[in-house]
């Protein structure tokens, strides 16, 4: 009786937040956007924020990019460009945070949030340009999962990103040798460095993303892990 009328008490001063009996935290159903503070991006669907004073780690909620230093998988196609954008779009404006109304932590203690920027979803953005998947659905954590889902089809659709190589995006995440049999790939290529350069007949310097709609008749001079890298060898991306 006595940790019940506690826990009610609990729930009545901090309002938006409740304590299980089983002594994790959840949310309430608020829709708040919190605006926090990047202090890296750790992958395509990972961050670390200040939230409230404290450094915490947040995972995006019901997407999946694939690995970019995984023990098992090491580091997957297009893990370097899923990273690259979303670090991108989280420098372009102001970050906020919204929680759903399951378990705000994971089973490795990162907190479980949808990101925006200017208020647009960061989510529903890296799944719509080809660079995520659905994943992950544990309800009720699913505010938003027909919106996300409608924007991964638009990729998928449009076979954009880990949509454009058949079977690469599997439902238990994203299977990279598809790529050793892939008619493009090279020895260099296969499973970590997939972007082009290419120098034109004008001598330009132009590195292509398999995202873009001109990769796969791009003919490489060079091939790059990370944007970083071809844009320090002095190549520009492709304008697609």
């Amino acid at each position: 009786m006595k940790k019940l009328l506690l826990l009610t008490l609990i729930s009545f001063l901090f309002g938006c937040e409740e304590i299980s009996s089983s002594g994790i935290t959840k949310t309430s159903g608020t829709s708040e956007q919190i605006p926090v503070e990047l202090i890296e991006v750790i992958d395509g669907d990972t961050i670390k924020v200040n939230y409230n004073g404290n450094v915490e780690t947040i995972r995006y909620l019901l997407i999946d990019t694939p690995e970019t230093n995984h023990k098992q998988l090491g580091t997957q196609p297009l893990s370097d460009e899923a990273k690259y954008r979303n670090n991108e779009i989280l420098n372009s404006g102001e970050l906020t945070i919204e929680f759903d109304v399951g378990n705000r932590l994971d089973d490795y203690g990162r907190m479980l949030a949808y990101i925006y920027i200017d208020g647009v979803s960061v989510q529903e953005s890296l799944l719509e340009e080809g660079l995520a998947r659905v994943a992950y659905v544990f309800p009720p954590n699913t505010r938003y999962l027909d919106d996300f889902e409608k924007a991964s089809k638009i990729a998928e659709k449009q076979k954009v990103g880990v949509w454009e190589t058949p079977n690469y995006v599997t439902s238990r995440g994203f299977n990279s040798s598809v790529f050793v049999n892939d008619k493009d790939s090279s020895k260099e290529a296969i499973g970590k460095c997939l972007i082009k350069g290419n120098i034109n007949r004008e001598g330009k310097k132009i590195y292509h993303v398999p995202s873009g709609n001109n990769y796969d008749v791009t003919k490489p001079e060079e091939w790059f892990c990370t944007e970083e890298e071809a844009i320090k060898a002095g190549f520009s991306k492709a304008r697609e």
